[in-house]
């Protein structure tokens, strides 16, 4: 297929999870000659913003202007993990590319909320207490609006399988790789090589092992809090690892 084919539109995006390691996965995809993300920008939040699609047809450009390739490249992709959660993000992408690859890194949803309750906390956008900010997730959902909710989910971005399923609703399972976090701090290699394969590009050059954004705790979680997460989650590991076939006993460990 000619290149100006292939280049035409995003042919693949890591889709989430959010604090589940895709800023070192984005790292490595820009170290593949035949991959061009985002110059500017790591997260993108086209199919995450209402307002692109307020309007029918869908203006692209905008989106498409983020992305400068030369050759070798032959691929245009993203990393935004905000779409696996957004409840309109697979119907979107859908829309714009049915062939479009989506890789998934999910972590542990319990140290997963902690990480991003210690971010909003360092950036000054949470007040409370980590305890009783899970507590009170329910009514700010309820009661704020998504895009303000959004910084509060703490719990409810960890449950994966809904969001997988509906992500599956719109593409075929082939079309997405999901794999741990864990997996790529530990194996990147054998993670890469998996991407590869989904993408049909060449294998990754050696690259050395990175890790990115990963941001100093002003605390430790409490026994307390774990307890709670536990009790939240603990339903939702299982289903997960009977989905994917996966054995995530140490999450509850």
């Amino acid at each position: 297929m000619p290149t100006e084919r292939i280049l035409d539109r995003v042919s693949f995006i890591v889709a989430g999870a959010q604090k589940g390691g895709t800023s070192a996965l984005d790292a490595y995809l820009r170290e593949h000659p035949e991959l061009c993300l985002p110059r500017r920008q790591k997260e993108l939040h086209f199919f995450d913003t209402d307002a692109n699609f307020a309007v029918e047809p869908v203006d692209y450009a905008a989106y498409h202007a983020n992305f400068e390739p030369h050759p070798p490249q032959r691929l245009l992709g993203e990393v935004t993990p905000a779409y696996m959660y957004w409840p309109t993000a697979a119907e979107r992408i859908a829309s714009y590319n049915p062939a479009m690859k989506l890789i998934l890194v999910l972590r542990n949803p319990i140290t997963r909320a902690f990480s991003q309750w210690n971010m909003a906390r360092q950036l000054q956008r949470e007040p409370l207490p980590f305890l009783e900010a899970l507590r009170v997730e329910p009514e700010r959902r309820r009661n704020l609006p998504l895009e303000r909710a959004k910084r509060y989910t703490y719990v409810e971005r960890g449950f994966y399988v809904a969001q997988l399923q509906r992500l599956w609703q719109h593409f075929p399972v082939a079309q997405t790789l999901v794999f741990k976090s864990e997996e790529l701090l530990t194996n990147p290699g054998e993670v890469l090589a998996r991407v590869a394969a989904l993408l049909e590009i060449v294998p990754f050059p050696p690259l050395n092992e990175k890790s990115v954004h990963a941001r100093e705790y002003d605390a430790t979680m409490g026994a307390d809090e774990k307890r709670y997460l536990v009790s939240v989650f603990e339903q939702e590991i299982r289903d997960l690892e009977r989905l994917l076939g996966w054995d995530c006993s140490a999450w509850l460990a």
